[in-house]
């Protein structure tokens, strides 16, 4: 059940990824076009084009949210909990990452962003408390 408990964490995993260099390529692009200089982003300044913070703003939503994720997979595995359910609800929460992603760097429309993210913080939430009821033996 281990190797099965990781897929969803490699998929999540590898839309950090695919976003940190879309979001590092946006950057150089910004910079050789002259769209930007470096002197007014060198100290973090918010002087990036408008399509580069939104690249940069979706990358960085894959390093908030789902630590929490990846801090309950390695749990489930040390602990031995795993089911099928729970890989049902990573698959869920994976799915809805991706979609905020998506409209994120689409449409950036903020209800149905909102609702992706926050879908997903309750299917993150209801895996936790899946979590320690298995572990404690409630479930």
């Amino acid at each position: 059940m281990n190797h099965i408990v990781l897929l969803p964490v490699f998929v999540q995993i590898t839309l950090t990824f695919v976003l940190a260099l879309w979001m590092g390529g946006a950057r150089f692009l910004a910079v050789r076009s002259r769209a930007v200089r470096p002197k007014d982003i060198v100290l973090g300044q918010p002087a990036w084009p408008a399509r580069v913070t939104q690249i940069d703003r979706a990358y960085h939503n894959q390093l908030e949210l789902p630590l929490v994720f990846y801090a309950l997979a390695a749990f489930v595995l040390v602990s031995g909990v795993a089911t099928a359910t729970f890989v049902w609800m990573e698959w869920v929460f994976v799915a809805l990452r991706l979609v905020h992603a998506f409209i994120h760097v689409t449409s950036n429309h903020l209800l149905a962003r909102f609702l992706a993210f926050a879908s997903g913080v309750f299917v993150l939430l209801a895996m936790w408390i899946w979590f320690a009821a298995r572990l404690y033996g409630a479930i």
